[in-house]
């Protein structure tokens, strides 16, 4: 579906100060920069740890099973958050010292997600004395309460919004919890991961551990690599608080100053260290590691974050790439499957329902979460894929579009028709639920007409948010430079896109549906750009002399030349 250009309303940038261009100001403002403070990304502006609800109870349980040497088992998600999440608990407790600590990662196909009784059983049996979730656990009231039976305390550490009631857990860090003032809510789970060892190490310090011990106090900004990595890919919301935990991670991986399997993971990709963007974090390493938990084992990805060789942690970054590989394969094939199925459907797009349910006996789980974004981005619905769990049970994956919130769409169809859904959790925009295979029909039909009822008015259509025309004279490559050292970049801080109208001079396809393009300014000046993914029946088109497109300032290294060019959003002619 064609994507609508609209421009940004332009907000007060009056108090911006310290920027002296002005486009770059009314960029700043138009993403809610209000002063100069905002854009100070240095460690020391992270909102403290003591704002966060439960963190204490949940420290001293920590340093009270590291001081009598028990077992600390952490459960994580299968995800790239929940990896990274892991891997950070990991290595920051044996800084701290601690003797015996291990990892479960539940695989989705046998375990399904969470804090499960059957994970909890297996946690028992490898000799538990203390279970720490992350990025998980803040839905698990039976995975909670087969501990309690079994004599284990939890620590739950999540960042996922809550049901109703929370489970009875010896101790809760969640910024979203009921009665918790930590100012950012848009915390991944390995950033409160991160926070949660931040308090750790305070604790211990003022136990004297470290140096009754002899052992040096960890320095746990070596490891805001993995956080950032993991909050990208996770698309939380980049406030100012992520912002800094993604700044300081990036630093630190374009100085060399990261985990051996992130510099593999990105040399295995191509990637210059020194050049590395936060949308590298979440296209290129993110869905390497989620290509190991969507189709093996999780395992694979904590590893390689984990190693200290160079060695193994390429030879894994190697087996992480094929299986990203093997899954961009695997989501074409469904991609495929599912157009098809919507157009023997629909006569056309004004025949699309509200909410897009789609299901084949097929369908791989893993990728089932990929294959609804990609329907909802081509055709701006709320979108849920479906693939077996069992032969009774189906697994869905949700993905919804702004200004739908998916988590609260699918809690009034759990208050509409109790029962129909097995389970169901997730954010505003990306949501996992579960239902009895006999009742996909009815769950059809209730969730299109629940997302009907709640996009009444709004734009049934994409839109992409333009800060409106570049000037011919910031088409530079020092304007673009400047534009990247404003980011970290991400959701709900978007890099900044222009609009504007171009003469097509060349155009050509590239790697089967990429639009590659040679374009002339009403100055004169002549400008490469390129648009991914174009819709092969519409382009290249040679009767078109002129474009209006939506874009962002791209700096291209090619062969040890850097140019400009226009990575390009939406296309259509003048």
């Amino acid at each position: 579906m064609p994507l609508e250009i609209v421009r940004r309303p332009a907000q007060d940038a009056g108090h911006l100060t310290s920027v002296e261009h002005p486009l770059l100001r009314q960029i700043l403002a138009n993403r809610g920069v209000q002063d100069n403070q905002q854009l100070d990304l240095s460690a020391q502006q992270l909102v403290h740890f003591d704002r966060l609800r439960g963190i204490d109870v949940a420290v001293e349980l920590l340093a009270d099973a590291i001081a009598r040497q028990q077992h600390i088992i952490v459960i994580g998600d299968f995800d790239a958050d929940g990896a990274t999440s892991v891997a950070l608990v990991m290595l920051a407790l044996t800084q701290m010292g601690s003797k015996k600590h291990s990892y479960l990662v539940p695989n989705r196909f046998d375990f399904g997600y969470g804090l499960s009784p059957e994970i909890v059983d297996v946690a028992a049996q490898q000799g538990a004395n203390l279970i720490m979730t992350v990025d998980n656990g803040i839905a698990c009231h039976a995975g909670v309460e087969r501990a309690r039976q079994q004599g284990i305390d939890v620590i739950v550490t999540d960042h996922h919004l809550p049901g109703d009631s929370v489970p009875d857990a010896a101790a809760i860090v969640n910024p979203n919890q009921p009665g918790c003032e930590f100012p950012s809510k848009a915390l991944a789970g390995v950033g409160v991961a991160f926070y949660v060892m931040l308090a750790l190490r305070h604790a211990l310090k003022g136990r004297d551990w470290f140096s009754q011990n002899s052992i040096a106090v960890p320095n746990l900004a070596d490891l805001l690599d993995i956080v950032a990595l993991g909050t990208v890919a996770d698309v939380v919301p980049l406030d100012h608080n992520n912002r800094v935990l993604v700044y300081q991670g990036l630093q630190r991986i374009r100085s060399g100053r990261c985990r051996p399997g992130i510099r593999a993971m990105l040399e295995v990709a191509r990637k210059s260290l020194a050049r590395i963007q936060s949308s590298d974090l979440g296209f290129v390493l993110g869905p390497r590691l989620n290509a190991a938990g969507r189709l093996d084992d999780m395992s694979l990805g904590i590893e390689c974050l984990l190693s200290p060789n160079e060695g193994v942690a390429r030879e894994m970054a190697v087996q992480l790439d094929s299986l990203n590989r093997e899954r961009r394969e695997i989501e074409s094939s469904m991609q495929a499957q599912a157009i098809e199925q919507l157009e023997q459907l629909v006569l056309d797009e004004s025949d699309l329902p509200y909410g897009m349910v789609l299901y084949q006996p097929d369908f791989h789980q893993g990728v089932i979460g990929i294959l609804a974004g990609r329907i909802k981005d081509r055709y701006h619905r709320p979108t849920i894929a479906f693939a077996h769990q069992d032969d009774m049970t189906l697994k869905g994956s949700a993905r919804s579009v702004e200004g739908l919130h998916i988590r609260d769409v699918l809690d009034e169809i759990d208050r509409r028709q109790p029962g129909l859904m097995d389970k169901f959790g997730g954010h505003a925009m990306a949501a996992g639920l579960s239902l009895p295979v006999a009742h996909l029909e009815a769950f059809q039909t209730l969730f299109n007409r629940t997302v009907e009822q709640w996009m009444a008015g709004k734009p049934l259509h994409g839109q992409v948010l333009s800060d409106g025309e570049l000037p011919a004279l910031d088409m530079t490559l020092d304007f673009a430079q400047q534009l990247q050292a404003l980011g970290p970049w991400g959701q709900q801080f978007p890099e900044p896109r222009f609009d504007g109208t171009f003469t097509l001079l060349e155009q050509r396809i590239v790697g089967q549906k990429h639009l590659k393009m040679l374009l002339k300014q009403p100055d004169g000046k002549l400008l490469d750009a390129i648009a991914f993914n174009v819709d092969l029946s519409r382009w290249p088109d040679p009767t078109r002399q002129q474009a209006r497109m939506a874009y962002k300032l791209d700096i291209n290294e090619f062969r040890g030349r850097i140019s400009v060019q226009l990575l390009v959003e939406a296309l259509e002619p003048a």
